[in-house]
Order: C-alpha cells, then sequence, then structure tokens
C-alpha cells in the first residue's frame, strides 16, 4: 500500500500534514533504490528523519509494510564477523518515534512487534574496562543476542538490552513504560519495573490476564 494512500501517518484535519506524508513517500523510494539493504520488503514507511547509515543498509533487513517513525536510529556496531543481517524487523513491526535499535550480532523484531516512542534495543555495550583510556576510545562489548517475539508491545522509553548470551522476549508479551529489561521471560508475559520482573502472564484457560508469584 502506497504511504500516500495509507493511514500512517495520518493526515487529520491538516491539508500540511499531506507535506509529511509525500517526504516519507520519498525518502521510502530514495532509501529503497539507492541503499543496499539486505531486504526492504513491500509497503515499507521510512519517515525522512530516521538515522540509517547508507554503509551499514546491508546488515538491516526490513520486512513487509514495516514503519519506522519520525527520528527512529537504526545502528549496527562494528566488530561482528558475522556475515546475517545484524537488524531484522519482520512484517508489520511499528517502530515508534525517537526509538533506538543498535546491534553488533543480532536483533530480530518478529511479525507485528509494536514499539512505543523512546524504546531503546541494544545487544552490546561501550565498553569501558581500561580506565586509562577514554570510553568512546574502548569501542563495544561482545554482548549477547536479542530476539523480541511475534505481537509483542514495547511500552514508553522501555530498554531492552543483553550484555551476553541470549534474551528472548516470548510472543504476545508487554513490557511496560520505562522498564529495563535484562533476561528472557516467556510468551504471554507482562513486564514492567527496573530491573524488569514479570507481573502477569496469560492463562489460555480461564481466558484472563493473572498475576505472577514472581
Amino acid at each position: 500500500m502506497s504511504v500516500l494512500t495509507e493511514g500512517r501517518p495520518s493526515v487529520g484535519d491538516d491539508p500540511l500534514a499531506l507535506i509529511s506524508r509525500i517526504a516519507t513517500w520519498l525518502n521510502t523510494v530514495w532509501l529503497r533504490h539507492t541503499y543496499r539493504f539486505a531486504e526492504f520488503g513491500r509497503g515499507v514507511a521510512v519517515q525522512c528523519s530516521c538515522d540509517i547509515r547508507r554503509s551499514m543498509s546491508p546488515q538491516i533487513k526490513l520486512g513487509d509494510n514495516v514503519y519506522l517513525a519520525s527520528d527512529v536510529w537504526i545502528n549496527v556496531a562494528r566488530g561482528s564477523q558475522d556475515l546475517e543481517p545484524k537488524v531484522v524487523i519482520g512484517n508489520g513491526a511499528e517502530i515508534g518515534r525517537r526509538s533506538t535499535i543498535s546491534a553488533r550480532n543480532s536483533i530480530v523484531l518478529e511479525a507485528d512487534v509494536l514499539l512505543a516512542p523512546s524504546v531503546l534495543i541494544m545487544d552490546h555495550n561501550h565498553e569501558f574496562a581500561d580506565i586509562g583510556r577514554p570510553i568512546r576510545a574502548q569501542g563495544v562489548t561482545s554482548g549477547g543476542r536479542i530476539v523480541i517475539g511475534q505481537n509483542c508491545w514495547l511500552g514508553h522509553g522501555a530498554v531492552i538490552t543483553c550484555s551476553h548470551g541470549n534474551l528472548s522476549l516470548g510472543r504476545n508479551s508487554v513490557v511496560g513504560a520505562n522498564a529495563v529489561v535484562t533476561r528472557s521471560f516467556p510468551p504471554f508475559s507482562v513486564i514492567a519495573g527496573n530491573p524488569a520482573r514479570l507481573i502477569k502472564t496469560y492463562d489460555h484457560q480461564s481466558g484472563d490476564w493473572v498475576k505472577s508469584n514472581e
């Protein structure tokens, strides 16, 4: 579906909003035809204020109907020898404005993942082991790998970070606003807090979200 005819972003009652939609369409066309993405699906919409470097685009895979809102930053850190894409965003995923995805190894967002504004997903960190050198000169840690399962919803300001190993957030999970997630959680979880803990799980027999004893 064309960015000019779909509902994202909404024109509303302001005819000047059409300018933003045209700019988004033009930017998306430019990215599709001039950047070397690992994959650039159909119906993708990328706001013109998003930050994606051309040199990093071969390590980024965007599925069908992906939407990147204003000021989204997708970054690929140096250091990994893996030739597979470092950032994979599945079909129908929507990334809220000012969100950051920074991968050294692998960050996968499965289909229909929804990010509120200002979400941070990062599979590594700045190295700071040598106190005699500026942190900016020490590179990044080896980090881990992150998978956000299908149909997850990450609230405003949530942080998903993995310092080592694998972090998996099971499908249909909800992460509360400003939560800091540093470990895996099973499917159908409601997670909140810093550090994040399990608040509720979905009971398929009763059809209700049930408080956790964690």
